[in-house]
């Protein structure tokens, strides 16, 4: 028997947040559909939920114009974020000393499935 299941795979990459903060997005819609996690992203009140609305929605986008995939049996199967690079940046302190800001980036990716 034959398994005909599609995948698509989108990445988002440079997003000047740090990945942990959007895996604690990405844990609440692992696994769900997607128009469920549409829903679920509309009303989280973190920074993060936009880009990580925009990056599914492009993955969707993809499956159904590109892929002729079927809007409503959309699955995500995998979802993560990994880390980027750091900005290193100096800022002044007393006595003429310094101290080191790291500015955190991640990248995201996006595994839709057909069911």
């Amino acid at each position: 028997m034959v398994n005909n299941i599609k995948a698509i795979t989108v990445q988002t990459k440079f997003i000047r947040i740090p990945f942990t903060k959007l895996n604690l997005i990405l844990n609440k819609i692992k696994g769900k559909r997607y128009i469920d996690a549409l829903n679920i992203l509309k009303y989280l009140p973190q920074k993060g939920t936009y880009i990580i609305w925009q990056t599914l929605y492009s993955a969707m986008s993809n499956a159904i114009n590109n892929h002729k995939m079927n809007k409503n049996s959309l699955i995500i199967s995998e979802f993560y974020a990994n880390k980027g690079p750091i900005l290193k940046r100096m800022q002044p302190r007393a006595k003429g000393k310094s101290d080191e800001i790291q500015k955190k980036m991640s990248h995201l990716t996006v595994k839709l499935i057909e069911k």
